[in-house]
């Protein structure tokens, strides 16, 4: 009998293009899904008839009722090496094998850049006006060369980001609740004495945690307002680290100079959110980790995986 693999929230059509499928073609009929399934009924109902899914990133939970109502699954492939979406006991307990994949961290840092620069120099707002005759020049530019850069997180992604400011000329700065001088000396920057102290004293502040309790909510109403109203805020890590109704209440009053975000919610974000009409902010649909390179990581290696599950012998087993 021939297995069933889903393949989801393939939204660019790439997931075939992305690797080499064909080397299991004879035992498995892979189907991308392009659609976003939103909801535990959706999935329980549009998934009842696989045997694998693929999965990128956090986008879909998995928790145990939906594992439940899925008795055919035995392989779920997740993109990286860790997942805070899928109920890993629930999976072992009804047989599914948890199987993930390697993912760069470039593609974020990249990210992160290109939203902060937009931010610094007006790129889409003075794009567009090119582009549909608007006025010839209608904002000044924020320097980024000695202007400090305050990094919430100096872990594998801060890291590299704290790297590209050195590089612009910033005064860089980091704390997070494990952070040490020693470790941020190691990367060439200052260890900021409190959260507060970083988000009072910097130009530009990028997140870079991990969401966990403590840092669910870390930057909220309070620390938007310790924020310089010439200060713009970005955050490529994850949403909930970052309370979205004070941050869209700081943009709408003009308590901060804008935001780059890149991370929701909700995802995909609805029509007509707020986030989707707020002033002062740039934003992206969750494209951190959205490269060539990467995605033949995570579907070359999606394969491998399968594969391996197939000869009996599961490679990157979660967690």
């Amino acid at each position: 009998m021939r297995l069933r693999c889903a393949v989801l929230d393939d939204f660019q059509g790439v997931a075939a293009e992305s690797a080499d499928w064909s080397v299991i073609e004879d035992q498995v009929d892979v189907v991308p899904l392009r659609e976003h399934l939103d909801g535990e009924d959706a999935l329980a109902a549009a998934l009842a008839d696989y045997d694998i899914v693929v999965t990128l990133r956090e986008r879909v939970p998995f928790p145990g009722s939906l594992i439940a109502r899925l008795p055919r699954l035995k392989l779920l492939v997740a993109s990286g090496m860790r997942n805070s979406v899928i109920d890993y006991a629930a999976a072992e307990a009804h047989g599914v094998t948890v199987c993930g994949t390697a993912s760069s961290s470039t593609p974020p840092v990249e990210l992160t850049w290109a939203l902060l620069l937009g931010l610094a120099r007006g790129i889409v707002q003075e794009s567009n006006a090119l582009r549909c005759d608007g006025p010839w020049q209608s904002t000044v530019g924020a320097d980024l060369h000695g202007r400090r850069l305050g990094l919430l997180g100096l872990g594998k992604i801060g890291g590299r980001v704290a790297q590209v400011g050195l590089a612009f000329g910033m005064r860089v700065s980091a704390w997070s609740q494990n952070l040490t001088k020693e470790r941020a000396g190691e990367a060439g920057v200052e260890l900021a004495a409190s959260k507060e102290e970083l988000l009072g004293d910097s130009d530009f502040v990028s997140v870079h945690l991990a969401l966990g309790d403590r840092t669910r909510g870390l930057v909220g109403a309070a620390e938007l307002a310790l924020m310089k109203p010439t200060a713009y805020l970005v955050n490529t890590s994850r949403a909930a680290i970052v309370d979205q109704d004070a941050l869209l209440a700081a943009l709408h009053e003009g308590r901060i100079a804008g935001a780059g975000v890149d991370v929701f919610d909700v995802e995909p974000l609805p029509a007509g959110h707020p986030m989707r009409s707020a002033p002062r902010l740039l934003a992206t649909p969750h494209l951190g980790y959205v490269s060539r390179a990467n995605y033949a990581t995570y579907y070359g290696q999606a394969v491998e995986d399968i594969q391996a599950y197939l000869a009996g012998s599961p490679l990157r087993r979660l967690p």
